[in-house]
């Protein structure tokens, strides 16, 4: 079982993906610029969504989180609804490494919420977290479609280096996309954490 902690930062956090995100989940297959930006080409049922949502966190080799708004009144969350997710999945106790992958609904893009995800989930991947060790990762890579300039800028503002291109993998309507393959290391993490 790889349940993952409760991560928390300034105006997000994160929370293991649980049966009741089942609608949300539902709206992220539904929403035609998400799919298109992450190469999302499968369909799915909400039957299917439903078992997913109620089992995904509990599946071994990844972490499942759902990225929950951060504000609270007296000490409780005001909001406990998702508003993205954010997963480290191909996970390899041997290498140590894993493959990082986000996704936030459409009026939560480009609000700070991804970064500060992506942040945590480093740090929990690298560091652990409040005392706790985490997986006590060496590298986490993704990849990222070239018709997705800004995700690709926003994961190296934090420290994730480019090493190589899938070239015309993706299909783009009429045309294809690259993916560019990018990756962090533990010591690259650790200096950009430090600054």
């Amino acid at each position: 079982m790889t349940r993952g902690p409760l991560l928390h930062g300034e105006m997000m956090r994160l929370r293991p993906i649980e049966a009741r995100d089942a609608e949300r989940l539902w709206e992220a297959v539904q929403d035609p610029e998400g799919t298109r930006l992450t190469g999302t080409t499968a369909t799915f049922t909400r039957e299917q969504i439903a078992e997913w949502a109620s089992t995904v966190s509990d599946r071994p080799g990844r972490y499942d989180w759902a990225i929950c708004p951060a504000a609270e009144r007296d000490g409780k969350p005001v909001s406990d609804e998702m508003i993205g997710e954010i997963v480290l999945n191909d996970l390899d106790e041997d290498v140590r490494s894993a493959n990082l992958r986000l996704q936030l609904l459409p009026n939560y893009r480009g609000r700070g919420y991804g970064r500060e995800a992506i942040l945590e989930v480093l740090r929990f991947a690298f560091d652990g977290v409040d005392g706790e060790p985490g997986p006590g990762l060496h590298r986490v890579s993704l990849d990222v479609l070239s018709i997705n300039p800004r995700a690709q800028a926003l994961y190296e503002s934090l420290g994730f280096r480019e090493e190589g291109r899938l070239r015309d993998i993706y299909r783009d309507g009429d045309t294809w996309a690259d993916a560019v393959v990018m990756s962090i290391l533990e010591d690259e993490y650790r200096a950009m954490s430090r600054t």
